[in-house]
């Protein structure tokens, strides 16, 4: 008679053997990167392919041209950015996204902004006097900042007054005035001309850029609410080109130094 139990085993082995196999073959294998080459690849290699490139985007390029260079309005004179406090340039800006941002605010929430702070870094260049075109606001606001509303309680507010007297820079402000006395402490803050309520909560229109507590503006961080009106700074300039087209800037005093 055959014996078949050491037959048995080593077949049993044999599947045992077989079933690792399979599962170690199924495992994801992990790949390491050991080396990085590279090369650079030129565009211009030939003048046929730059021609092709060029007459592929001559269209594109002829199109936003045109767009960005119809004349919109018109500026009697320079609106720079020159001003210890505040400038030209910083009041239109404050005064126009107030404006606008009101005006959305109102519709989707019913709720009325109190004041406006920007930054004064931001506004990349003046406003010549001649015509004004899309292209210009580009130049001024180049970033894809949107205006947004941010509700702060009245020490945040106090805190923006404290932080523009800190900073020394004319950063734009609207709907806010105050005093700086001869201690450079802050006296007489108006909101609307009202004096200011510590325990109000006032909604301040800004930047998405500011809102996040960026250029050190950390009082923005302390927000109660933020409301985010999808509509670009540089939207809020054209749109005003548009509408207005005389371009003018007040030139009140926002902040006073004694």
């Amino acid at each position: 008679m055959v014996k078949l139990k050491n037959y048995n085993v080593v077949l049993k082995h044999f599947v045992l053997l077989l079933t690792f196999t399979f599962l170690i073959s199924c495992v994801e294998k992990k790949y390491v990167v050991t080396k990085i080459e590279g090369k650079e690849i030129g565009i211009t290699s030939t003048n046929s392919e730059v021609a092709e490139f060029e007459n592929f985007i001559k269209p594109y390029r002829e199109k936003i041209d045109k767009d960005l260079g119809v004349v919109l309005a018109t500026a009697p004179e320079i609106i720079d950015k020159n001003g210890e406090w505040q400038t030209p340039m910083g009041n239109f800006l404050a005064d126009i996204t107030f404006d606008k941002a009101n005006k959305v605010f109102q519709l989707r929430e019913n709720k009325s902004v109190d004041l406006c702070v920007l930054n004064h870094g931001g506004i990349r260049t003046i406003i010549s006097k001649g015509d004004l075109t899309a292209r210009n606001a580009y130049e001024i606001m180049p970033f894809e900042n949107s205006a947004v509303v941010v509700a702060l309680k009245g020490e945040q507010v106090f805190e923006i007054v404290k932080y523009i007297i800190s900073e020394k820079k004319p950063h734009p402000l609207k709907g806010m005035t105050f005093t700086i006395d001869k201690e450079n402490q802050p006296k007489a803050i108006l909101i609307g001309g009202i004096p200011l309520d510590y325990t109000k909560t006032y909604y301040v229109a800004t930047s998405d850029y500011l809102s996040y507590g960026n250029d050190n503006m950390l009082f923005f961080k302390k927000g109660i609410q933020k409301y985010d009106l999808e509509y670009k700074l540089r939207t809020i300039i054209i749109d005003y080109f548009k509408e207005n087209k005389v371009i003018t800037a007040n030139k009140d005093i926002r902040i006073n130094k004694e």
